[in-house]
């Protein structure tokens, strides 16, 4: 089993499922006791935030980098970056190490192209929806990107940094994503990315018919999967 480098905390909210996930599909492919060989570099999202905030990318791609290098030096064989949007710095955070780093946008495009969806609408933080770095891996797939009108783009931006990243999951907020799922789809979206690792503590596929598309679950399964690989499963 290889082990799996875990790049954290932007939020640790959302860092939680992923080793959920991972220890889940470990355990239900080998049975028994056995769990994921991994390390987790959990960053300071404040840090992060500001970075963000400020446009600093190629400063927050510096903390990422040196936490690729620590997770590297600490025997990872290859990297996932915890959260949608970091993934603006994945190539710079790629050439500070020599291990492979398994692409958000990648994971979700296979999915995507599995179910045979060619329109899909993106949610994420305004910085994912409205910026290329993303939505470019997808329309290289052949997938056209939708996103929410600006004035959903800055509620869904400000319900991600001011409730989910704080554990605040709200009934009003969740409402508000569904009604804009729900509006995405009847404007031609076959299904919606929950582009924002969040974004899946608010709404899941029980509460809509439109198709989601769970970020941190199939980055999550597809790091598990990586990790088995050698091991024939």
């Amino acid at each position: 089993m290889k082990t799996i480098g875990l790049i954290g905390g932007m939020s640790w909210e959302s860092t939680v499922p992923y080793y959920q996930i991972i220890n889940t599909r470990v355990k239900e492919k080998l049975g028994g006791l056995h769990s994921a060989k991994c390390v987790l570099y959990s960053v300071d999202f404040q840090e992060i935030e500001a970075c963000q905030a400020s446009g600093q990318w190629e400063k927050s791609g510096r903390i990422l980098a040196g936490a690729a290098q620590a997770l590297q030096a600490a025997g990872a064989d290859f990297l996932v970056i915890c959260t949608n949007t970091m993934h603006k710095v994945a190539r710079q955070v790629e050439e500070a190490v020599s291990i492979p780093l398994v692409h958000i946008a990648r994971v979700t495009a296979e999915a995507l192209k599995a179910r045979q969806v060619r329109r899909v609408a993106l949610l994420g933080t305004r910085y994912t929806m409205e910026q290329d770095f993303y939505k470019a891996i997808l329309v290289e797939e052949g997938i056209q990107v939708m996103i929410p009108e600006e004035d959903d783009r800055a509620e869904i931006n400000r319900v991600i940094f001011e409730e989910l990243c704080l554990g605040e999951i709200l009934p009003q907020s969740k409402a508000k994503f569904l009604s804009v799922v729900e509006a995405l789809a009847r404007q031609g979206a076959e299904g919606v990315i929950l582009g924002c690792t969040e974004i899946g503590l608010l709404i899941q596929q029980e509460d809509t018919p439109v198709p989601l598309f769970d970020t941190t679950r199939l980055h999550a399964l597809a790091a598990a999967d990586l990790a088995l690989a050698d091991a024939g499963i």
